[in-house]
């Protein structure tokens, strides 16, 4: 078992009796990134935002467990975070949960097609991904990530006419 395996074998069940869940764990150098957030609500794709105060408590829960069983040799530093609007997709577990959302992935050198492909995701299972009708297997795919979208962009102001001296 790998040390980002360890990790996340030791978390998920704590953080799950705090209806969090592990979102995804990196481990790169001496960085340990433990992303956390909330399943999503009944009948919804999307998940209830975390705040500061959460962060801090699953932080302090994470600490703890890691102090206790020590999966990781040496020193690290421990970050704990919300994936964030734009989430880094990984696994098929991720790319199930984003079916709908507008995504951009970048396919490895030497995949057909164009390598930065930007669209909405319209289908996930274990073994491959669609967006916008193009099928792309997970080994094909270097990165990819969700989308964010803001509103439509603001009115620009008008210009203020000047006075007129008398």
């Amino acid at each position: 078992m790998s040390t980002v395996e360890r990790v996340r074998a030791i978390v998920e069940p704590l953080l799950a009796r705090h209806s969090l869940e592990v979102y995804d764990v990196e481990l790169s150098g001496s960085q340990l990134r433990v992303f956390v957030d909330r399943p999503p609500s009944a009948g919804s794709d999307t998940s209830p935002p975390l705040d500061l105060d959460t962060i801090a408590y699953a932080t302090r829960i994470i600490s703890v467990a890691l102090d206790e069983h020590d999966p990781i040799e040496g020193r690290y530093t421990l970050e704990v975070s919300s994936p964030g609007l734009e989430r880094a997709l990984r696994t098929p577990a991720h790319f199930t949960r984003a079916i709908g959302s507008l995504v951009t992935l970048k396919t490895h050198a030497g995949v057909d097609g164009e390598r930065r492909v930007r669209g909405v995701l319209t289908r996930a299972d274990d073994h491959s991904v669609t967006i916008d009708g193009r099928t792309l297997t997970y080994d094909q795919i270097d990165k990819a990530r969700t989308v964010f979208e803001w509103g439509p962009a603001a009115k620009p102001a008008r210009a203020k006419k000047a006075k007129k001296a008398s």
